[in-house]
């Protein structure tokens, strides 16, 4: 297998490569550091298929796991590759207004991880396949910590009532269950990341992947079970036997960016029903005939299920409206000339 091959490199980025004149040479990010990146590319060392270079980003939205072209002079990312997938939240720093954040680009399979130790928490699920599905990466959930707990079985129930198809897998870092499983995820060389809030079992599920202790790990406070953030940056890191894996930090808030199917594609149960509602203009309030409701009375339809995807889409709502307003007032400062809407920034 050639190095770039190794790295994720397929005919569709080398068709956009040849598009841009075949510039320079393409590398793909390993971590982003406060306006820098590291980017792999090809090696001229027989020892290491890979030669690592530190690149500006300037002007460029640069991801972990994105291709990108440097400049000439290797001072600056010249070029970045259209992605084949990119899992986008909103970003979370105060002050933002309607701004991106692409956690990792050009991945293919989405580790969302909640640990046995806490509460199934089904809206936090809810709420991160929503963006799965919109990142164009495929969703597993990973249910960590299993040798913390007597029976892992009721939990796991209990997320599948909102996962549904999406597989579940159930793991023990320090007992290694499930690690054959979810590595397996990474064959044909996919790249596969982690998500979920800190102190979950991330990093201990990293290492066991990797093989070496690669990320470090911190006991979690008795209490509550919650953790410090032990991975500090996104970083993509080559899984022994092919593949890679990008490791997150802990996310605490995850707010929705612009929505594709995502919504649909989560709640795909609920928007069944509201095909057999009697009228098509049906708001599921007191509409007679409406399957939605007849779903909450007979007990079919969690009621709490139904209130959070009222929440999301009106979340989805307000962010559509609010990026309207910023188009409008840039517009007004281009003097009316149309510009470029957030909805393409990902």
């Amino acid at each position: 297998m050639r190095a770039m091959d190794r790295l994720g490199w397929d005919a569709g980025f080398d068709a956009s490569w040849n598009e841009l004149g075949a510039p320079g040479e393409p590398g793909r990010v390993s971590r982003v550091d406060r306006g820098w990146s590291t980017v792999l590319s090809l090696s001229d060392v027989t020892e290491d298929p890979f030669a690592v270079r530190r690149v500006r980003n300037i002007g460029a939205d640069v991801a972990v796991g994105d291709w990108v072209v440097p400049s000439a002079d290797e001072e600056r990312v010249e070029h970045v590759l259209p992605r084949h997938s990119a899992f986008v939240r909103r970003a979370s720093f105060e002050g933002s207004r309607a701004e991106s954040d692409t956690v990792a680009a050009n991945i293919d399979v989405v580790f969302l991880t909640h640990s046995l130790a806490l509460e199934p928490n089904q809206r936090r699920l809810e709420r991160e396949l929503v963006l799965a599905y919109d990142s164009g990466a495929d969703p597993v959930v990973v249910l960590t910590k299993a040798d913390l707990v007597d029976d892992p079985e009721p939990a796991r129930r209990e997320l599948v009532e909102v996962a549904d198809a999406v597989p579940v897998v159930v793991t023990s870092g320090r007992a290694r269950q499930g690690i054959d499983e979810l590595r397996a995820f990474a064959a044909g060389g996919r790249t596969l990341v982690f998500l979920g809030a800190s102190g979950v079992g991330k990093s201990t599920l990293v290492n066991e992947l990797l093989g070496a202790q690669v990320q470090a790990t911190t006991e979690v406070r008795s209490g509550d079970q919650r953790g410090r953030h032990t991975t500090v940056a996104a970083e993509l890191l080559e899984l022994p036997g092919g593949g890679w894996l990008v490791d997150t930090p802990g996310v605490r808030t995850l707010s929705l960016w612009f929505s594709g199917s995502g919504i649909e594609r989560a709640f795909a149960d609920v928007f069944e029903l509201m095909d057999h509602c009697r009228f098509r203009d049906c708001r599921h309030d007191r509409e007679p005939g409406c399957a939605v409701r007849a779903a909450i009375d007979d007990g079919s339809l969690d009621p709490d299920r139904w209130t959070s995807l009222e929440r999301l889409v009106a979340e989805e709502a307000a962010l559509e409206g609010e990026q309207r307003t910023k188009d409008r007032l840039a517009d007004r400062r281009r003097g009316g000339r149309p510009g470029p809407t957030a909805a393409d920034d990902d």
